[in-house]
């Protein structure tokens, strides 16, 4: 029986006409490779590379294959990311790797700025992608004083150090603290790279909070004769055979705390951590995180879903009601408003809400009846629960059980296109294929489905291939917006939130974009309105309220703007912010849907509107025709337009009515009303 194939990458070398070689050791008892090959993990594509090979020794052979950049240009831009794999007989073998330091291998495309580079996921598995990583950097050397001195080595990826007023380390702590520690660099690169040393006086750098952790980056203040700029490089690996693992032990406020420096076990992350020097909670700590990584791994998964369709088929409990938001992250929206219309009006059900781990002390200090997401609790109660009631999609893996009717409010008024609708997906941890086939497969299980007006039911239709019962009601979330836009309301909200009376309140409301993302379910966002130009101009008389999307990861420093803007993205429920708005500027996030039932001003900030129309997701409206109120591209066109509606009383335009008949004609207070009769008859 011949050996299970388990070859990896030992090296890839970038060579001077961007062509990369990556060389691949395999016993000679492999005879049945057949080819390597690039997989596009969006679309499935295929890229082929010829393999040649040589013999080493009697046991062992080397294959190597040469990634051609200038050859495959045009197709490999047509993906983010690009799997590595090694076929047989047997199929397609993921490729994994010896070698860390393989993201040192950089191609530069000049024409849009990306980078190409291999890298190494989060399984260990070799992959290459496009990425707007603006200068790279890697740690060779680590050294520990016996008085906590941290001195750090590395390689930074060549730059004009002309340019350079500022380097340092950057350090982030859990909580996003940062401290920066000067550079000294090398002048003369070698191989494309520059060495720098540093320091850290790791006591200087403990915090209250325990357990915490610092990661690294390097940051570097540019300046080119025209601007000035700050630019960060990614997250700092260690480039070493040697292993890290270093330990120092100091005291602060009584207590002694320890610095443990080591590395990630698959990306080789250089993380310092810092935690109580205590045995006991430092193995209650490590037992924690190991019950909740058993938890979530494939086993435990298995056995969780086994046991759920067992207890699926005791008999359902026709009074239960279990409510879940945003994943159990918040008490808002629709199911919100479904809950407390049947509190209030069927006092013959039992109603639970599901809420994530991170957030079930939300509810509990609410008061509200909850239930842990994934608990044995939460498994015996949504087995014998006659109805769900939810906003976004469950976990494939969870069976229905089948006395068990679905309810699905969804998430707003579709102006991105939906899952069966969209031509390519750009999203982690996924393809093309296996998001439209898993959306529709959860799809399946709804009952019903919750539609705001005419437009949303026809493309519901159409994106999930919906064809059970559309529920043509209006948003229960927005009968607050109808029975609660008072002033006394107004009013009670903004001294709530310590906002200012006597100001207009302007609410930044944007969506996040597919491709850009630091993990599956963690999307970064770029804050690209120039808030210091808004406070120039409109300071007086606005503040700034922001909200980001719930999948946006961002925690946004707004020191600078004390009094001025404030990152309400946390709020449990948006619905709030609505109501305190003066006006609304969004992008491409369905919320001005529902803000158009205020009849306020709308502004829509879309500069990379083309980007987003063309590449990533497609509009089902021709925003730059239909959207009710003025597009703009830069913040001086955002401050223009609200000028322009202060000039005109806020008063709002023809073409505002035509869509406000189209799209909010359902909404008049009653939508909750609605769907509990359509649905608990």
């Amino acid at each position: 029986m011949k050996k299970r194939l388990k070859p990896s990458v030992a090296d890839i070398k970038l060579h001077k006409n961007q062509q990369m070689s990556l060389y691949i050791p395999i016993s000679k008892e492999d005879d049945r490779i057949n080819r390597l090959i690039l997989i596009n993990r969006q679309s499935s594509e295929e890229i082929n590379l010829p393999l040649t090979e040589k013999d080493v020794n009697e046991n062992l052979r080397l294959l190597y294959a040469r990634l051609d950049y200038g050859k495959w240009k045009t197709k490999l831009l047509n993906g983010e990311i690009w799997d590595l794999y090694l076929q047989n007989g047997e199929g397609n073998h993921r490729l994994r790797t010896t070698k860390n330091a393989i993201e040192l291998m950089r191609i530069k495309e000049e024409e849009s700025g990306k980078t190409f580079h291999p890298y190494i996921t989060k399984k260990g598995n070799v992959s290459f992608r496009f990425s707007e990583i603006d200068f790279f950097a890697g740690i060779t050397n680590v050294q520990l004083s016996d008085q906590g001195k941290l001195r750090v080595e590395g390689l930074l990826e060549e730059v004009n150090l002309r340019n350079v007023s500022d380097a340092n380390l950057l350090l982030k702590d859990a909580l996003n603290v940062e401290s920066r520690h000067p550079l000294q660099i090398e002048e003369q690169p070698s191989e494309g790279f520059h060495f720098f040393t540093t320091e850290v006086d790791l006591p200087e750098t403990v915090t209250e909070e325990l357990p915490n952790y610092l990661i690294s980056s390097i940051e570097l203040e540019t300046d080119d004769g025209n601007q000035t700029m700050w630019r960060e490089s990614p997250r700092l690996k260690y480039y070493s055979k040697d292993s890290l693992e270093e330990i120092f032990v100091t005291s602060f406020e009584d207590i002694n705390v320890k610095f443990k420096i080591s590395t990630s076990k698959i990306a080789n992350y250089l993380t310092i951590h810092m935690l109580e020097d205590n045995i006991v909670k430092e193995f209650t700590n490590k037992l924690e995180k190991e019950i909740v990584k058993a938890r979530r791994g494939k086993r435990a998964l298995k056995f969780y879903k086994k046991v759920f369709q067992l207890v699926s088929y005791l008999p359902s409990k026709h009074n239960l009601v279990v409510f879940e938001s945003f994943h159990g992250k918040q008490y808002s929206d629709s199911p919100r408003a479904l809950y407390e219309y049947m509190k209030e009006n069927t006092p013959s059900y039992t109603l639970i809400w599901s809420a994530d781990r991170r957030h079930y002390e939300e509810f509990v200090e609410r008061g509200l009846p909850v239930v842990r997401r994934f608990s044995l609790k939460w498994l015996l109660v949504m087995t014998r629960a006659k109805y769900w009631v939810t906003n976004t999609r469950l976990p494939n893996w969870l069976p229905k059980p089948k006395d068990t009717e679905y309810v699905q409010t969804w998430h707003g008024t579709p102006l991105k296109r939906l899952a069966a609708d969209m031509d390519e997906v750009h999203m982690p941890g996924t393809n093309t294929l296996k998001y439209k086939s898993n959306f529709i497969k959860e799809a399946n299980k709804w009952d019903y489905l919750v539609a705001p007006n005419q437009y949303s039911s026809e493309i519901f239709k159409s994106a999930f291939l919906f064809g059970k019962n559309m529920i043509e009601s209006g948003y229960p979330r927005n009968d607050y917006l109808i029975q609660e836009n008072n002033q006394e309301t107004i009013d009670q909200i903004k001294e709530k939130l310590e906002l200012p009376l006597d100001k207009k309140v302007v609410l930044y409301a944007p969506t996040w974009r597919d491709n850009q993302f630091y993990q599956r379910g963690k999307y970064k966002f770029d804050l690209s309105l120039d808030l210091q130009k808004m406070r120039d101009e409109l300071g007086d008389e606005y503040v700034v309220v922001l909200r980001m999307h719930y999948l946006i990861a961002e925690n946004f420093d707004l020191g600078p703007f004390e009094g001025f803007a404030f990152d309400y993205s946390k709020h449990e429920d948006i619905r709030d912010l609505y109501l305190i708005s003066d006006l609304l500027i969004t992008d491409y996030s369905s919320v001005f849907f529902d803000y158009a039932n205020l009849r306020r001003p709308i502004i829509f900030y879309v500069y990379d509107i083309d980007e987003y129309r063309d590449s990533l997701r497609g509009f089902y409206l021709d925003l730059e025709k239909e959207a009710p109120g003025p597009l703009a591209k830069t913040t001086e066109e955002v401050i223009d337009s609200i000028k322009e509606f202060e000039r005109s009383g806020f008063e709002l335009s023809g073409s505002f009515e035509q869509f406000y008949e189209r799209f909010c004609a359902w909404e008049t207070g009653e939508s909750s009303k609605r769907v509990v009769e359509t649905v608990f008859k």
